[in-house]
C-alpha cells in the first residue's frame, strides 16, 4: 500500500479521511485502490471528469507516468478529446455502439478515414467538391465554396468525377494580407470574428463565396502591431499535404 501511495504522490496523506482530501487527491485514492491488486488491465471511466482544467492537465501526465511505471494496460473511457489525445497510445472512436476508427493519436487527428471522424475530432474546415483530375502524384478537386480547384499531392484513391470532401485543420491554413508569391492552393476572404485565447487566436474568415473558414494562429509576440484584425481582407493558402480527401 505504501508503495502505491508513493506512486500516486499521496504518501503523506495515508491517515486522512476522504473529507480532508481535495477532488484531485480523492481521484488518486480511487486509482491507488485499484492498483493495489496489481491488475493486468484497468478500466477507467471518466477518471478525470470531476477535476478543473488545470488539475486535469496535471493529472493526465501523472496517469501516463503511473501506467509506464507499473506496465498496467489502461482502458480509458472519456468524452474529453484533449484528454484522450494526451494520455493514449491508441484511440478507438465509437459512434452509436460501433467502433469507427482505431489508431494512434496522431493518425486519428491527421488522417481521419471519414467525414464523421474529421468533424468529430478537433476542429476542421470541410469543402465539398468533385474530382476533376486523378494521377499517381496528385488529385485535383473542384470546390466552388473554396473558389478554386484544390490540389492534394499525396496518395488518394479516387475516381474521376467522384464527389468527395476535402478536410483541412485550422492550424494548417496560412493567412496573409498580401498575396503570397508561391501558393499551391489560394483563396480570399474577409476576417469577420477573432477569438483571443492567450496562446493562440481563432479567426473566422468569410470567403467571397459565403463559406466560413476557421484559421488558428499562435500568438508568438506579446504585442504585434501588424497582426491581422477585424474586417481585414486576407489571403488563405496551404500546400498539397495540408489536408485529406474523404470519400465516405
Amino acid at each position: 500500500v505504501a508503495e502505491i501511495l508513493k506512486l500516486v504522490q499521496l504518501e503523506e496523506y495515508g491517515t486522512r479521511k476522504p473529507a480532508q482530501l481535495s477532488g484531485g487527491q480523492r481521484q488518486r485514492v480511487a486509482l491507488a485502490r485499484s492498483l493495489v491488486k496489481k491488475p493486468k488491465v484497468l478500466l477507467l471511466d471518466e477518471p478525470l471528469g470531476a477535476l478543473d482544467k488545470k488539475l486535469r492537465e496535471e493529472t493526465q501526465f501523472e496517469l501516463v507516468n503511473i501506467q509506464e511505471t507499473l506496465g498496467v494496460t489502461f482502458i480509458v473511457v472519456t468524452h474529453d478529446q484533449e484528454e484522450a489525445m494526451s494520455i493514449s497510445t491508441r484511440i478507438g472512436v465509437m459512434d452509436q455502439g460501433k467502433i469507427i476508427q482505431v489508431g494512434e493519436p496522431r493518425e486519428i487527428y491527421e488522417f481521419p478515414q471519414s467525414r464523421f471522424m474529421a468533424d468529430f475530432i478537433g476542429s476542421v474546415n470541410m469543402f465539398e467538391g468533385q474530382v476533376i483530375k486523378d494521377t499517381q502524384s496528385k488529385v485535383v478537386i473542384h470546390c466552388p465554396d473554396a473558389q478554386m480547384d484544390i490540389e492534394v499531392s499525396h496518395g488518394v484513391s479516387c475516381a474521376s468525377a467522384q464527389k468527395v470532401a476535402f478536410a483541412i485543420r485550422p492550424e494548417k491554413i496560412q493567412m496573409s494580407r498580401t498575396r503570397p508569391k508561391k501558393a499551391l492552393n489560394l483563396t480570399r476572404g474577409v476576417v469577420q470574428e477573432i477569438a483571443y485565447l492567450g496562446n493562440l487566436s481563432i479567426y473566422h474568415v468569410v470567403l467571397d463565396s459565403g463559406k466560413a473558414v476557421r484559421v488558428t494562429r499562435p500568438n508568438l509576440e506579446r504585442a504585434d502591431e501588424h497582426a491581422v484584425t477585424w474586417e481585414d481582407r486576407v489571403y488563405l493558402y496551404w500546400d498539397g499535404t495540408a489536408g485529406v480527401v474523404l470519400n465516405t
